[in-house]
Parts: structure tokens; sequence; C-alpha cells
């Protein structure tokens, strides 16, 4: 911990344009580089190690999401998909996201082969490199110590464990918006304007990830550097005009270029109302998220509380979202308070408080967007938080440790009440998971009592045992404060089948302590994912019920091929699909090198027994094989309902595969007039209808499902499926009935460019 106490390094030579720097007394900092403590590069490479462990051990069990792994596939297969994030390679609409994270998976897919390793590489990486980032920031302000708590802290968060398993987005995010920040406190430091105009760059490219929310530390980073910076105020207006220039153009690059393509050129942009990208910036990707609608549910927390909890300023600590986040957040917020007050009448270029300004305004705008959000709320977008809240606790643990240190009896109860808190809240959080761990929480409270109580008797300690006792206090009280969510965090990689809600869509960690973790849901008669959440059951064990026939029709959670090259094998492998005409459902968890379970070669497969997973067995497989032997040419396998079910039938068969309605079901993009289009040149043959999965608007629905049924011709079981062979032959009576009974569920059409009149 000495290290902690270093004095700031040498500051550059004071200028007739640049006054001398000021330097608070109460602003730890890291040593030079040639005093840096023998144990701190080991420190942070087992950091590094036990995350590419927590992030990468066990991988092949886990189930990504279909949506993301589709659209990734479809880029390998086509440069104009890749550039789009397509869904399909037929580029007819893309993801709801603008395609950043997509671009990066695919080319290392291209270059390496299509599978689950070789599209998480790139993940994990930037995982990692976000550790490095926060590490080396915090490092130069507080200190190697604050530096290795951090870090350790970041790589230890539950939620943040579970999405770097996964290939949503978020994990790229979270990268670019941490490199943004450290370079803008770097330009607020060193008076330069390129890591500032760098800063820029990655909050642009965050942009490209996740949309508004990559602006979500914006004004916080903006205050810091507008208040702490040594320039003079002329010189900082013209580096933050550059600043923004870069801000825009990064931003809107991709937007722009989509819009330049005209709209008959280019895939319909998946989450927009009008197919464009503007449309999905300020809609369902902006303000909707906050305000609910525009594809993301009501307000009042009817959108996000099906995923994360009714919307308010508790939300965090909620059954559900506590457990992910909120371990340290406590701790993070006294160290913040205490760190600031600790400052005092520090100058205005204090380095130590633009630090805690700037993590501190990263934790709580981070906090106030994903309490109070009305729309969809999923539980690992609260994985943005965790830098915020390590770079406090490292950062303002080490200024509390000072404090403690000091001799001053009335800062001498802060970080105790601050360890006690932690404590206290870690065991509430415990002892929510029922029959869990049981043991955990007594241990964490007896260890964190022991551990506060040797701070108090060894505070004083000057040197020899007295001092190392002080030390082991302190370890006692990181490891009582980080068991918790070390626990957690080892679950999807470590823990049992009764933990984990590894869903593609909706991963979390540790075990399901809350009900608003349903998944997309969806009724009857989509391809891919049963009844209640994504395809019903987790990969896991834990069961996420969604709400049938809910916001997001269809969907189940798919699985990837562990080998590279075309997608598993297929058309040979087969997954579930949803009840109806095809049957089955469960999640798809792609197999040990490319065999999957319940399925047969190496594609994603339902959840167990017969290829599907349910209902009639192989019907889906037979299903598809019948439309695969009979597509003629055309570019589209199927149009089917959603995105997942899209996606699903994307992975198992390695064709372009239409969704009418999108990811949440609500997109406008197939249109009669569209439809017809497609069928008179050909490039579309077969369409499923009913079964509640149709999602998108109901007249558009009414109007397609009318002329569908009015012109095109109905797949009858007997003539795909072998079981039903026989029996289908009986009489005509008997194939009316049957087709009477597929239109109830979900029937597969068949059309040609004879019948657009």
């Amino acid at each position: 911990m000495t290290s902690a106490t270093d004095p700031l390094p040498t500051p550059p030579p004071a200028s007739p344009d640049r006054p001398p720097p000021a330097v608070s007394e109460t602003a730890p900092a890291a040593p030079p580089p040639d005093r840096a403590p023998r144990w701190s590069l080991p420190a942070l490479i087992a950091i590094m190690i036990l995350a590419t462990v927590l992030y990468g051990w066990n991988l092949s069990s886990g189930s990504l999401n279909s949506f993301y792994s589709a659209a990734v596939y479809s880029g390998t297969q086509s440069w104009k998909a890749w550039f789009f994030g397509s869904l399909d390679a037929g580029n007819f609409i893309t993801v709801d996201k603008p395609p950043f994270a997509l671009m990066i998976m695919g080319l290392s897919c291209r270059i390496l082969g299509f599978g689950t390793w070789q599209m998480m590489a790139p993940q994990i990486a930037a995982a990692l490199g976000t550790i490095w980032i926060l590490h080396s920031s915090v490092k130069r302000v507080f200190g190697h110590a604050a530096a290795a708590i951090a870090a350790l802290v970041l790589a230890l968060t539950p939620i943040t464990v579970a999405i770097n398993r996964d290939n949503n987005p978020d994990t790229v995010l979270v990268l670019l918006m941490v490199a943004g920040a450290a370079l803008a406190l770097r330009a607020t430091r060193d008076d330069r304007l390129l890591p500032l105009i760098g800063s820029a760059v990655c909050f642009g490219l965050a942009f490209n990830t996740k949309m508004l929310q990559g602006y979500i530390a914006l004004p916080a980073v903006f205050a810091v550097y507008v208040y702490a910076s040594r320039l003079g105020w002329r010189k900082k207006a013209v580096n933050l005009a550059l600043a923004a220039v870069a801000l825009a153009v990064s931003s809107f690059w991709w937007a722009t270029a989509v819009s330049l393509v005209p709209a008959g050129d280019r895939p319909y942009i998946g989450g927009s109302t009008d197919g464009s990208a503007w449309d999905l910036i300020m809609g369902y990707n902006g303000l909707g998220r906050v305000l609910g609608g525009e594809g993301n549910g009501g307000g009042g927390g009817g959108g996000g509380g099906t995923f994360a909890g009714t919307a308010g300023i508790g939300r965090m600590f909620n059954d559900v979202l506590g457990g992910q986040i909120s371990w340290l957040i406590p701790f993070a917020g006294i160290a913040l308070v205490a760190g600031l007050v600790r400052c005092g009448r520090a100058p205005r270029t204090d380095l130590t408080r633009a630090a805690l300004i700037l993590w501190g305004g990263w934790t709580v705008l981070h906090y106030l967007t994903f309490a109070l959000a009305e729309g969809t709320m999923h539980p690992y977008y609260t994985t943005a938080l965790a830098p915020g809240i390590a770079a406090l606790c490292g950062g303002g643990g080490v200024l509390l440790w000072r404090a403690f240190r000091g001799g001053d009896a009335r800062w001498s109860w802060v970080l105790p009440a601050g360890l006690a808190v932690t404590g206290v809240w870690a065991i509430v959080l415990l002892r929510r998971a029922t029959g869990w761990n049981t043991w955990l929480w007594p241990a964490v409270g007896v260890v964190m009592v022991l551990a506060i109580a040797g701070l108090f008797v060894f505070r004083t300690a000057g040197s020899g045992t007295r001092v190392r006792l002080l030390g082991v206090s302190v370890a006692a009280a990181v490891v009582a404060a980080l068991a918790g969510p070390t626990a957690y965090a080892a679950s999807p990689a470590f823990g049992s089948s009764a933990v984990g809600g590894m869903g593609g869509t909706n991963p979390t960690a540790g075990p399901s302590t809350g009900s608003g973790m349903g998944g997309p849901g969806g009724g009857r008669g989509g391809f891919g994912g049963g009844e209640g959440g994504p395809g019903g059951q987790m990969p896991g064990g834990t069961q996420q019920g969604g709400q049938a026939g809910g916001e997001f029709p269809g969907g189940g959670s798919g699985g990837l091929p562990q080998g590279g090259g075309a997608p598993s094998g297929a058309p040979d492998g087969r997954q579930g699909g949803m009840n109806g005409e095809f049957p089955g459902g469960g999640t798809q968890g792609g197999g040990e090198n490319g065999t999957a379970p319940g399925g047969t070669g190496g594609a994603p497969g339902g959840t167990g027994g017969a290829p599907g997973g349910g209902m009639d067995g192989g019907a889906d497989s037979e299903l598809v094989s019948y439309l695969e032997k009979h597509q003629d040419g055309a570019t589209w396998l199927i149009a089917v309902s959603n995105s997942q079910s899209a996606g699903q039938l994307i992975l198992s068969t390695g064709e372009p595969v239409i969704s009418m309605w999108g990811f949440t079901g609500s997109d406008q993009a197939m249109t009669l007039a569209r439809l017809k289009e497609l069928v008179k040149k050909g490039e579309l043959h077969y369409i499923q209808l009913g079964g509640g999965g149709m999602g998108g608007n109901s007249s558009l629905n009414q109007e397609i499902t009318a002329w569908v049924q009015k012109n095109g011709t109905a797949v009858k079981e007997s003539e795909y499926s072998s079981a039903s062979g026989s029996s289908s032959e009986s009489d005509a009576s008997s194939s009316e009935s049957d087709t009477s009974s597929q239109s109830t569920s979900s029937t597969v059409y068949r059309l040609d460019p004879s019948d657009v009149s």
C-alpha cells in the first residue's frame, strides 16, 4: 500500500501560456515508471489471466445470441451484409443496432472461419483491453494499489463477466467508452489536443456500437475538461470545437452512408419505423429507451420491467439487478463523496478531483439512466456502470485509506463505515439466493467484522508485526467485499446447472433471484423458441419464463457451432422450432466440435431429445430439408415472423431467411407490395403464417395473410414428414382437416411468380 502515498510525477515546466500546475496535498498518484512497485505488473498480469479464464473458460457450453450470431455469419457471406449489419445475407433487414461490433466479429470470422471461438476472440480481447485501460488511467492519478483494486473489481463484476461471455455489442461499447474517458482525462492532465480528439473518436465509435448509450458519460467528460484543464478559455473552446467535429464524423458516418443509398438498394433498418438509420437513432435506440414506446414498451416500467424490474431510483438494488451490479455501489458512493470533501479547497486544476468527477459522473449518469429508463432494460446494460464503480473503489478507496491513517479522528471512521455497509449489503444479496452457497454469507460477515476490528486495533502501527497485521486486515476486508461478486462471477464458467442465466438474449451471472428475467417470449407459431422466455429453459437450467405472446414473439436463443467453416455442418444439423408446424423449442447450445445436443451434425440443436427437442420430434428438420430441396433458386429460404426465428434458421441452414417484423415483431419491413415483388422475381417461395407469431403492424399482417391464403398453396405435413406419410393418404376430408388445423397454429405456404396477378 506504500505506493498510494507516492508523490505526483514531475509536472511539465511552466510557460508564459501555461501557469504552473497546482497539486493537491490529497492527490495520491502513480510513482514514476522506474519506481513502480515490484508487485504491480505481476498483479496486473494475474488479474488479466483471471479475467481470461472467467470470460473464456467452458465458453462452448453457453449459448450465444442467435440474433447477432446470424448477422455475423451473414457478414461473412456478403460484404454488403457486413457493412449494413444485415441479419441475412440477402439483405432484407438489419439488426436493431449499428454494426460496429458486428463488423469486428465478422472480420475475425472471415479470417479464422465461422465459429464460437472465432466470433468471441475479439470480444474477450476487448474485455481485457478495458481492464488494462482502466488500470492505466487509475494508476496515473491514484497509484498502483488503486489501479490493481480497480482492475480486480472490474474483472469480477458479475454482469460484466456474463456479458463478456456473450456476443452482444456491450463489451465493445464499454471498451470504447472507457478508452474515451481515459483519453479525456489524459488531455486534461497534459493539455494536448490529440488525446482529446482520440477521446471524441472513441465515443463516436461507441455511438456506432449502441447509439445514444455510447454518449451517456459524455457530460462528465465535457465537465472535467472544461473545469480542470490548465489551458486558457479560448484555447479550450477551439480544442472542444475540433473534438466536436471528430465526434460528429465518427458518430454519423454510418448513418450518413446508409441514407445515401436508395431505400430500394439497402436493407430495412431493423428497429426503425420507416427503414432509416436516423429514425433508429432518435427512436428505438434513443429516447425510446428512456421514455418507453418506439418498440420499447410503454411507460411506467412496462418495457423495462419485463427484464430488469420496474423503473425507479432503487432499481439497481432490486432482486433482478442487485446481484449483478450493486455489490460495491454503496462503497463507491461513500468513496466519491468523501474523496471530493478531502480535496477541499484544492486548485481548480487538481487531478485527483478531476478524476473523481470523471468517474463519479460516469457512475451517476449511468445509474440514473438505467434506473429511470421506462423502455426496454436488460440487466446486461448495467455492465456500463462497472468501470465507474471500479475506479471509485480503487481511487476513492485509497483516499479513504490515507484519511484513515492520517491521524485525524474525524476521518478514522469513514473507511470502516464504508466496509461495514459493503459487508451488510453483501449479506443481504447472498441471502436472496435461497439455498445457494448458504455458507458464504456468514463467512463474509465474520471476515468483514474481523477485518474492521483489525483496522482499528492496528491503525497506528508504525513497523514490524503490527504493520503486517494491518496489511492482513486490509486484505481480509478486500476478500470479504469481493467474495460475493466473485461467487456470482464464477458461475457462468464453473457453476452447476442450477445457476447462470446465460441465455444469449439476456445473459446474467449467479443464481436466479428475481422474477423480471423473462426473455423474448412469444406464443406459438414461429421457427425457433418455445413458449415463455428465450426457448423456455436457458442453458444452465435456469427457467427464464417470459410472457407468451408478449413483446418479443418467437425468439429462442441460438447457439453456435464450435468449429470453423459453414454454420455447424448445415444443412444436416437442425435446431428446435417453435410450437406449431415447427415443433420443438428450447434454447440451442452449440455442441463440442460441431456436434449439437439433440440435433444431427453440427448445427445448434434443441435442449435434448429428438431433433428439435419437442412435440413431433424430427418434423422440423424434415420440413427444413423439404424447403431446401424446393428452394428452386430463390434468394431466401423462407420468410418468418421475427429475427430470432430467422436467425436460428440462418445458423442451421446457412441460407438467407427473411425476418418480416424484426426483433421485437413491430418492424414494418414487409409490405404486400414488397412480398409480391419478391415472389414475382422468384426470390422467395415460402412464407410462414399464423400461430400468433406474426407481430408487426396488424393491418399489414391482415393484408399479407389474406393475400397469401388466397394465392398461396399450403404445405401439408404429408409432403415432407415420413411419420405422417401413410396416414395422410387416407381421404380428402382428412387432408382438409389437417390444413385447417395448420391454419390455427402455423402454416407454411408456397408462392410462385404465377400466383402474383
